[in-house]
């Protein structure tokens, strides 16, 4: 964990890495192609990430096992999921924010890579608290 990075400086690595890839990739491929080689552009920047983490739901003391996987933490305190999808649902949303929750992590980004311009496809989601992105410029697309 990089703790000499706040946590806009996490996301704002992340979502370059994510327009990398996208930049070279485009829409229109399945979610496990897109997460392979943000995985990759991940390494590259030397940032820290755990993909398809377990996520075990906690009831009266007792984990059980609800098969929730995360598709990538990073830094220990973004949570990303990625999706290829015509358009993000409020179930897609629902589903990062229970990640928030369970985990206790403070950030989470919603990345929708079917979309032309890769900015459309982006949530940032804090405690409850849809925040705004940090600012991605126009000729990084």
């Amino acid at each position: 964990m990089n703790r000499g990075q706040t946590i806009n400086q996490v996301t704002g690595t992340v979502l370059g890495a994510a327009i990398d890839v996208h930049r070279a990739l485009g829409p229109g491929l399945l979610e496990s192609a897109y997460q392979r080689c943000l995985c990759y552009e991940l390494k590259l920047r030397t940032l820290p990430f755990v993909q398809e983490l377990s996520l075990p739901v906690r009831y009266k003391g007792m984990d059980v096992d609800a098969a929730y996987r995360i598709d990538l933490l990073v830094d220990d305190r973004v949570v990303v999921e990625i999706k290829a999808v015509q358009s993000i649902l409020p179930i897609h949303t629902a589903q990062l924010i229970t990640y928030l929750k369970l985990g206790n992590w403070p950030v989470g980004l919603l990345i929708n890579f079917n979309v032309e311009l890769l900015k459309n496809g982006v949530t940032r989601l804090a405690n409850n608290y849809t925040g705004p992105l940090p600012s991605i410029p126009e000729d990084s697309q």
